[in-house]
């Protein structure tokens, strides 16, 4: 079982390498570790998912508003989070080979849950329990220091040009929704919102990561998607129940196996939180956390209060109670999302045309075909349409014409490169729902004349094709969309 998921995740890695969706960033360089960039059709997919997010967030949603606050914020904001004391991971070295890593992470290989929130001692005495059964990842060898924490948080230097600038350093974001609590006696101020209501942002993070890996799984610097819901704190967890309950229903919403999804309860809580769980998706490395939702209780907003000195609380009109307003959250980061709705959308399918030439490219026996089985509105290109043949200048001036048509109403793709088949196959590999040819049978050259005026659609998890006027395809695949 171990062996089939390494493969599939290979597969997955080779195919967003092969077909544009991801790439390592500063390859020309030799890379750069932990940090990815996002391809032609790896953008327009993380594109396509944040829109949907965000749909589901806020514009279907009455209560929650958006937000866009600035990567750099105060370093006091850091400070008041609790980020410039807390926010750390545990390093270990190898006294052999000296390679560092994730003390939590060796131990969770063995099967020992070490929650992150745990203390630096706390984690020494699990580490020490188990020394024998963990081996260096690189060396082998079962000599460790003790466990260090390390602060996650990425400095800068901004606007201060000494040398002595670490000593007041400056921060890149570690997480989104600092920026939103700040920014919540403004949103309040300017906007119809009344408590309970909601802010969502979409933004970049950075962290430094002691050990990043599993792809774009644990990255440097990624994209989070967070929504703070600030509410009375009588109605806190049943709004935190809610929450998780709308969560749950956005990925069932856009096709995910109900059964590769499933809810982890945090153990180790820190002392602020009321209750948080982690939702969970199969990975092809096994179940890990997806989404994040958490109650966090009052602490963010009496944090920033105490450290800033304006007051946060929330006084209701109506019966002229004043408050501070408890917070629950949704987090989850673009990338891990993406890889995700890949893992779920990754499809090997036998084909009914006999065995194949090339044994490495077959389920058993015959020739496959892969495809990524998309929901159709995060397809990264909706709609490929081809010429039956390059060299005949009238098939492709019609093929162009029609996607001149299409394009500007959904994302297309122009495609003359090699015979027709090998077209398809490459627009299964990045989930392209629909494909659109142009033969003679189109211009009125072929046997049929009543076939003058059409094309064939050919639909990508069915395979089967269909001839359709050309006047029809922008109301067909808008009701397909």
């Amino acid at each position: 079982m171990a062996e089939k998921s390494q493969e599939l995740m290979e597969k997955i890695v080779a195919l967003c390498k092969r077909r544009g969706f991801v790439f390592l960033s500063s390859e020309i360089y030799g890379g750069f570790s932990a940090v990815y960039d996002y391809g032609s059709y790896g953008v327009e997919l993380a594109n396509n998912i944040k829109d949907a997010w965000w749909k589901y967030m806020v514009q279907m949603r009455e209560d929650i508003v958006g937000l866009d606050a600035a990567i750099f914020m105060h370093p006091k904001v850091w400070e008041a989070s609790g980020h410039v004391s807390g926010f750390a991971d545990p390093l270990a070295e190898c006294r052999n080979c000296h390679v560092r890593v994730r003390v939590d992470h060796l131990l969770e290989e063995i099967g020992i849950a070490a929650d992150e929130k745990m203390s630096e001692t706390e984690i020494n005495a699990l580490f020490n329990q188990n020394r024998e059964k963990i081996g260096c990842p690189k060396c082998g060898k079962k000599d460790f220091t003790e466990a260090q924490k390390f602060n996650l948080l990425v400095k800068s230097n901004l606007g201060n040009f000494t040398d002595e600038w670490m000593d007041e350093p400056v921060y890149l974001r570690g997480e989104t929704c600092q920026g939103i609590y700040v920014n919540y006696k403004n949103v309040l101020d300017s906007s119809r919102v009344r408590i309970p209501f909601g802010i969502a942002q979409i933004g970049k993070v950075f962290r430094n990561e002691i050990t990043a890996r599993q792809f774009i799984f644990r990255t440097r610097e990624f994209e989070q998607m967070e929504m703070q819901y600030f509410t009375h704190p009588a109605q806190e967890m049943e709004a935190y129940e809610k929450l998780k309950e709308y969560r749950f229903q956005f990925y069932l919403d856009l096709g995910m196996k109900a059964e590769n999804l499933r809810w982890h309860k945090h153990e180790n809580l820190v002392f602020y939180a009321k209750e948080a769980y982690d939702l969970e998706y199969n990975f092809p490395f096994g179940f890990k956390e997806l989404e994040g939702v958490h109650a966090r209780g009052d602490y963010d907003l009496t944090q920033h209060a105490k450290f800033s000195g304006v007051a946060l609380d929330y006084l209701d009109q109506a019966t002229g109670e004043k408050y501070v307003p408890h917070i629950v959250e949704s987090s989850v980061g673009v990338g891990r999302m993406l890889l995700a709705f890949l893992t779920e959308a990754y499809t090997e399918e036998a084909l009914e045309n006999g065995p194949s030439q090339n044994p490495s490219d077959t389920v058993a026996g015959r020739e496959t075909r892969v495809v990524l089985k998309l929901p159709k509105k995060l397809a990264p290109v909706k709609v490929a349409i081809f010429p039956l043949m390059k060299n005949k200048p009238e098939l492709v001036m019609k093929a162009k014409e029609i996607f001149d048509t299409l394009k500007p109403h959904f994302v297309c793709e122009f495609d003359d490169n090699g015979n027709v088949g090998k077209r398809y196959r490459r627009q299964d590999e990045i989930g392209t729902p629909y494909c659109v040819t142009v033969d003679f049978d189109s211009l009125g050259l072929g046997e049929d004349k009543s076939l003058e005026g059409t094309v064939t659609v050919r639909d990508r998890d069915t395979m089967q094709q269909e001839r359709m006027p050309i006047e029809r395809l922008k109301e067909f695949f808008t009701e397909k969309f």
